[in-house]
């Protein structure tokens, strides 16, 4: 049947604008219809699925619905076809910056491929993850889990639900990008140990943390190699305030550097060892870990072992999508670290 056969009553641009104004909401197929003057029917099919009608038929859709603001509803979309055109993230930290770049990398990726990216937070919580996880499973089509906090039995079975990829984290039976930290850690630690530094503190993240426990391991190996001794110190939380706390317990070790589980805990432990008279780093060098924006706005500029976290964003972003378009699970992959040598470290020489 042709398009003039399927058409309605033409109403003029301005009146159809002015029902979906009084209307008070946002405008649909109908009142794209009643304005291109053509059934509703041929309006979906022209929206969903471009080049089932004329071309001049299609120009008149999409010109109404121009004019009229018409926003496509993901949920009334998803009925159909069962997908939403939505990913979600869940973050370990809003405020942490170490995922700034995780979350513009996949935004990104996500944008390319036609996708909406959603986020959440767990506040450094196995629960509420896993809750925010089971909410957001019910109206996206996959999710990305960014330094998750919950058992690995429960990422399980949230990828049981829909497809998951997780970052910083590596779990059995699940597509997972993670940063080897045996490179980057290898260069910082032979760099501290070139300068004759003998004894070399870890400060550790959260208990619940994998890759907090993997850059331990990577410290020990390093110091190992080198022939240097290894202490691991614990934080209360993988904050500048963390980092703050942890000063008293770096003192007492009589280490002459340390390596932090992330840049803010080094950032806050530099602050308040300058602040009780220390100089860095001809009494202590200090060693962070990710690269966060900001690590080199520090006196001195914080060294620091590079995540190319961008890269992590992207590199999930692009399995999960490559997932939900049919394609095979390509079990863990790895991104490389790098010490980036910076002012915090160095001196001694004894």
């Amino acid at each position: 049947m042709s398009d003039a056969n399927t058409k309605d009553p033409v109403v003029p641009i301005n009146a159809a604008k002015k029902q979906v104004r009084d209307g008070k909401s946002s405008a649909t197929i109908y009142d794209i219809a009643k304005m291109a003057g053509v059934n509703p029917s041929t309006v979906s099919r022209a929206l969903s699925k471009p080049g089932r009608v004329s071309a001049k038929t299609q120009k008149l859709i999409e010109d109404a619905a121009a004019e009229l603001r018409y926003q496509v509803n993901p949920f009334a979309r998803a009925l159909p076809t069962g997908r939403t055109n939505t990913i979600g993230l869940i973050v370990a930290d809003f405020t942490n910056p170490t995922f700034f770049d995780i979350i513009r990398g996949a935004q990104t990726t996500g944008t390319l491929r036609d996708y909406t990216l959603v986020l959440a937070e767990s506040a450094e919580s196995g629960s509420t993850e896993l809750t925010a996880g089971h909410r957001m499973m019910a109206t996206v089509d996959g999710l990305i889990l960014a330094s998750p906090r919950m058992d690995d039995d429960d990422i399980r079975a949230l990828a049981a639900e829909k497809p998951v990829v997780v970052i910083n984290r590596e779990v059995t039976g699940v597509p997972c990008v993670i940063p080897d930290v045996h490179k980057g850690i290898s260069e910082a630690v032979r760099s501290l140990a070139a300068n004759g530094h003998k004894k070399i503190a870890y400060v550790g993240g959260p208990v619940q943390s994998w890759m907090s426990g993997r850059r331990w391991e990577g410290v020990q190996a390093a110091c190992e190699w080198s022939h240097v001794s290894a202490l691991r110190l614990e934080s209360a939380k993988p904050t500048v305030d963390g980092g703050r706390q942890v000063a008293r317990d770096v003192l007492a070790s009589g280490v002459t550097a340390v390596l932090t589980y992330n840049d803010l805990l080094a950032i806050g432990l530099m602050r308040e060892l300058q602040a009780g008279g220390m100089v860095v780093p001809d009494q202590i060098s200090i060693v962070g870990f990710d690269d966060i924006f900001g690590a080199d706005f520090t006196t001195p500029p914080l060294t620091t072992v590079r995540s190319p976290l961008g890269e992590c964003g992207s590199a999930a972003a692009t399995r999960l999508l490559d997932v939900l378009a049919g394609g095979e699970d390509e079990g863990t992959v790895r991104v490389e670290t790098e010490l980036v040598l910076r002012g915090s470290s160095g001196r001694l020489l004894s």
